[in-house]
């Protein structure tokens, strides 16, 4: 009901706005009526939750009726911020998921050869874009002229880390740089792609997420070749070099299109990013204890997938490499259709369908493994159903944030949902650094299983598939949460 006094100070367009969520225009002297103009004629900021809203001036509380912001879903600017995001997800991501080419590297060749914690760098720099997420998406949502160039800066970081990477001498230095720096860095240029693709896309966010993952997965197929090429012709430090230019060279003039589809007047930053009650959603806590466990299993194939074929098989240095390709390119193909998947499903089906068969996939495929071609359809598998479970996050957001708000907890950013997940996914992942070392030396079954089960690599497979299956927990009991 619209309150008598109202008409008294407002005018009546921005009254009936106000009461009925539609957007109303005056009408000429001729046409005394007022008309009603639907959101879908005008792609004005409408809705609620994580979508548009009705954008009130900070200084004279008026309504700025915005009839020229681009469309969602659609339309060349969508498309231009998607191509640019799953760029800057190669040049970021992407390396992480090349780092077993590395970590190869670094086991054989002097310097570093003989040295402990190789592992950890790798660990250590996809943990830390996991980790970092957290306090930068809350930075980027309290400063939104700060976020429109976050990708920027986080690319000048990556290319710096590079740089510092290619002086190094000793396991010590490269886990402060390639590990540390480089993963604070992609993090920074990552967490805009988040931020802005939920401006940019609305029924199609599953499939923009998984597309925009899908880089990690495409710089993991390609990048792993260009090192192998680089470290084999040129040598460590000019690699690293090459590398850095090779980001700043493709990186800044896309990073230019990772920019908002709202102008930073026009976002919220007064509502509140935390919601501590979150914590009280058993819904919310079962899915971070079911990430946490998946990242502390699922990087591990990435890391010593190489290192596993020469040693187990014998495998020249290209069989090596394909084995990680063969992981990323499957990766990249099931982060889109997994995207694709829960624009249409509720999450429960697509954890299930992840965690069933990636769990098959390494206890069936890796841990029986007598020829390197079995492995490589456990990488195929493995990257399809295990690579594509982040991309059920949008789902499983949506759904938590609404459960949450429906118990009484009050609103839910799902970006916090988010940075949260990565958070506990992080934490996994660096801690299987130390726990897959002690995991390798330890050999529990060696010689006496076949297959993967019986080399030192046997208990590493048991934790992975372990981990896989612990991740599809919620579920069995879906409907309970």
């Amino acid at each position: 009901m619209i309150h008598p006094f109202f008409p008294r100070l407002l005018p009546l367009d921005i009254v009936l706005t106000l009461a009925t969520g539609k957007m109303f225009k005056k009408s000429n002297k001729n046409t005394p009526a007022t008309t009603i103009v639907e959101p879908h004629d005008q792609h004005l900021p409408v809705r609620s939750g994580s979508q548009e809203k009705s954008i009130e001036h900070p200084k004279d509380s008026m309504i700025e009726v915005t009839s020229s912001l681009p469309p969602m879903d659609r339309g060349k600017d969508a498309w231009l911020f998607l191509a640019a995001a799953f760029t800057v997800e190669v040049l970021t991501v992407g390396f992480s998921f090349s780092y077993g080419r590395f970590q190869e590297h670094y086991s054989t060749t002097p310097p570093f050869s003989g040295s402990d914690n190789i592992a950890v760098i790798g660990v250590l720099n996809q943990g830390l874009i996991l980790i970092s997420m957290l306090p930068i998406v809350q930075l980027a949502r309290r400063k939104p002229h700060w976020a429109r160039w976050m990708a920027t800066a986080g690319l000048l970081g990556c290319v710096v880390s590079n740089i510092a990477s290619s002086f190094c001498t000793s396991i010590t230095q490269l886990i402060g740089t390639q590990g540390i720096l480089l993963g604070i860095s992609g993090s920074v240029a990552f967490c805009p792609l988040l931020i802005f693709a939920d401006q940019w896309f609305d029924k199609r966010k599953g499939l923009a997420f998984g597309i925009i993952g899908s880089g990690s997965g495409f710089g993991g197929l390609l990048l792993p070749l260009l090192i192998n090429a680089l470290l084999t012709r040129v040598g460590f430090q000019t690699t690293m070099r090459i590398l850095a230019g090779m980001i700043f060279g493709l990186g800044m003039p896309l990073a230019y299109f990772v920019r908002p589809r709202l102008p930073p007047a026009a976002t919220d930053t007064k509502k509140p990013f935390w919601n501590w009650r979150l914590l009280h959603s058993r819904s919310f806590l079962l899915h971070q204890i079911a990430n946490l466990v998946q990242g502390a299993g699922y990087y591990l194939p990435g890391i010593y997938l190489p290192t596993f074929t020469r040693h187990v098989f014998g495998a020249s240095d290209w069989l090596s490499t394909l084995s990680l390709m063969l992981l990323n390119l499957s990766t990249m193909i099931g982060l889109v259709i997994m995207g694709y998947m829960t624009d249409r499903l509720n999450s429960r089906k697509c954890i299930a369908m992840s965690a069933v068969g990636a769990t098959l996939s390494v206890f069936l495929f890796w841990g029986l493994a007598v020829h390197v071609a079995v492995l490589f359809v456990f990488c195929i598998l493995f990257g399809l159903f295990g690579g594509g479970f982040p991309a059920a996050w949008p789902a499983v957001m949506r759904e938590t944030a609404e459960k949450a708000e429906a118990r009484g907890l009050g609103h839910v950013d799902t970006m916090l949902i988010f940075s949260l997940f990565c958070v506990s996914r992080g934490i996994g992942n660096i801690v299987s650094g130390p726990l897959s070392e002690a995991l390798v030396d330890q050999m529990p079954w060696e010689g006496d299983a076949i297959g993967a089960y019986g080399s030192e690599y046997g208990g590493l497979v048991v934790f992975c598939g372990i981990s896989s299956l612990v991740s599809g927990m919620n579920a069995l009991w879906y409907h309970r949460l």
